[in-house]
């Protein structure tokens, strides 16, 4: 069964299929030929026999033709049946698209990364498969917020595969900065992406940052809205500001809460809203709070004294 995670992998890649390619050259030193251009494929290869199989996603790279074929397959557990499709699945797109063909497997977990690499034996002496693999250790750590900008895609893997550790922040801030002028489905899911990815402290130094007034917000959605409430008056800003975030992180805002933000006039709480926007997982629990202590029963001011309350 998916999970988002793993369509989220996916979706880095078919936003941007040179990534694909990048990886491989990069990450793993694999020389590549010239190639001009990047397309998604079909990634059914079915043959003709009844059995259909689906790679995860099939890459071409083109220089007025295909000069290089990649199947990128996401894996975050192991699965044993792999060894027997992943030799399938390249065989199978070689004949069909007459190039070169390359195996890419995304393994953010170092654990499973190693399980990947391990060589599938095919039987015919000489004949076996090495599969490329992307662990953590081939993923850079991207915590320049203009380097992110140019390849948000690469910095959203970043974070996928450090955000647990002590760099997870700085790689949370720095995606931040790579959403500038992205439209808004692809804001959504890498932010979505990059906060499920973060370890605790990680969130809670965010919001500690976010609190202290030292944070610079990085994302174009949340600049231009602050900005505006700076000039039109701070309340504004940060109710528009908070109905940004909620829906950049695809949170639906029903009537009710619409209305419950827009008739605030307290600034200290918008500003918790704000602050809160970024990790809760849904409005209701934007607006959830702890239940208050007791306190001890008030006296009753009348006319001509003061009446303690009943029963004291």
């Amino acid at each position: 069964m998916t999970s988002m995670r793993h369509e989220g992998l996916l979706l880095l890649f078919r936003n941007r299929p040179a990534l694909a390619a990048e990886l491989l050259r990069d990450a793993l030193g694999i020389g590549l030929p010239a190639w001009s251009e990047a397309r998604v494929e079909s990634a059914e290869l079915t043959e003709v026999v009844p059995t259909e199989y689906r790679a995860d996603l099939v890459v071409l790279l083109w220089e007025g033709r295909p000069v290089f074929a990649i199947v990128v397959e996401v894996q975050l557990s192991r699965d044993e049946d792999k060894h027997k499709t992943w030799p399938l699945y390249l065989s199978s797109l070689r004949s069909r698209v007459d190039c070169p063909t390359a195996l890419l497997v995304v393994a953010p977990d170092a654990a499973v990364a190693r399980w990947c690499a391990r060589p599938i034996e095919l039987g015919h002496p000489g004949f076996v498969l090495r599969p490329l693999v992307v662990g953590p250790d081939a993923i850079p750590v991207l915590t320049d917020v203009q380097e992110a900008r140019r390849e948000p895609e690469l910095a959203v893997l970043s974070a996928m595969a450090h955000g647990q550790g002590e760099v997870g922040q700085a790689i949370a801030q720095a995606v931040m900065g790579a959403v500038v002028g992205l439209e808004g489905e692809r804001v959504r899911l890498y932010v979505d992406l990059v906060v499920s990815s973060l370890n605790e402290a990680a969130r809670h130094a965010l919001e500690e940052l976010m609190r202290s007034g030292t944070y610079e917000y990085q994302s174009e959605f949340a600049r231009r809205y602050v900005a505006q409430g700076r000039q039109e008056g701070l309340q504004e800003g940060e109710k528009v500001a908070l109905l940004e975030v909620l829906d950049a992180r695809g949170l639906k805002v029903d009537a009710e809460a619409r209305q419950r933000i827009q008739e605030c006039t307290r600034p200290a709480q918008l500003k918790r809203w704000l602050r809160r926007a970024v990790v809760v997982q849904s409005v209701q629990e934007l607006f959830a709070r702890a239940p208050a202590a007791r306190s001890a029963p008030r006296s009753v001011k009348k006319r001509g004294g003061t009446k303690s309350p009943r029963g004291a």
